[in-house]
């Protein structure tokens, strides 16, 4: 199996800066996107290259109205003491990543519900499919709501993207988006309605690109405080390396 690392995760957004300290990325067309819009260290910085760099995003996505800053910390590397000082000092919300990886012939969970249909989202179910994503993510804000769908939309035509809805009974109840490379599928925006979980759906997501990517290396990442993680471990994925995340948002 391919090594997978972190650079296997795919990230939107355009290289605007590549320094020997890090990497910084920027997604015009979602400025509102977290995850799109970030500094990403090469090394460990020291206290003074953080703040330097945490200046230079900060004015940086100030010219674009963006009310946030994210930065990535290298992978499998703890925070030293004095950065920990700071980000607490600073006001910082840390968090840390796990990144999970499988060969699908050794995903564990026999399938089940025959309530339960996977399928690839065609034009015939984008606008169930869209429906879902809203719903997703209209807590983040109407404006960022709209946004997404926009770009779900566009992913829709991408080569590199595949949008897959579950229904429970006829209901559409779950969805998860999938990206391609050519060694590996990653699992990416696994949701499942409130009304329809516990009754297999994620597992029957996953199981539809466990058969349609049976070649490749599955990978997905989770929040290491979270449960699902538990979960994935059950199920056979294999843990692959963490890394730490730092966000602040402004009013």
């Amino acid at each position: 199996m391919t090594s997978i690392t972190f650079s296997n995760i795919y990230k939107e957004g355009k290289k605007i800066e590549d320094s020997a300290l890090f990497i910084h990325v920027h997604n015009q067309e979602m400025l509102l996107q977290y995850d799109s819009n970030f500094i990403v260290f090469k090394s460990m910085p020291s206290s003074e290259e953080f703040l330097r760099a945490y200046s230079y995003l900060r004015n940086f996505h100030e010219k674009y109205n963006q009310k946030h800053v994210r930065f990535y910390f290298p992978e499998n590397m703890e925070l030293p003491p004095n950065l920990q000082k700071l980000f607490k000092y600073e006001d910082f919300t840390v968090g840390i990543l796990e990144l999970y990886h499988i060969d699908p012939d050794t995903f564990s969970v026999p399938e089940g519900n025959p309530d339960i249909t996977v399928e690839a989202v065609t034009v015939q179910t984008l606008q169930d499919y869209l429906a879902l994503q809203y719903d997703f993510t209209k807590e983040y804000g109407e404006e960022f709501a709209l946004r997404k769908q926009e770009k779900l939309i566009a992913d829709f035509y991408a080569a590199h993207k595949q949008q897959v809805i579950a229904y429970y009974r006829g209901a559409p109840a779950g969805s998860v988006d999938v990206i391609l490379s050519n060694t590996t599928a990653e699992i990416d925006g696994l949701g499942v309605k409130e009304q329809f979980q516990k009754k297999g759906i994620g597992t029957a997501l996953q199981h539809w690109v466990m058969k349609q990517y049976a070649d490749q290396t599955v990978i997905l990442v989770a929040n290491g405080e979270d449960t699902p993680r538990d979960m994935y471990r059950k199920q056979g994925y294999q843990y692959g390396g963490f890394q730490y995340e730092l966000l602040k948002v402004y009013e």
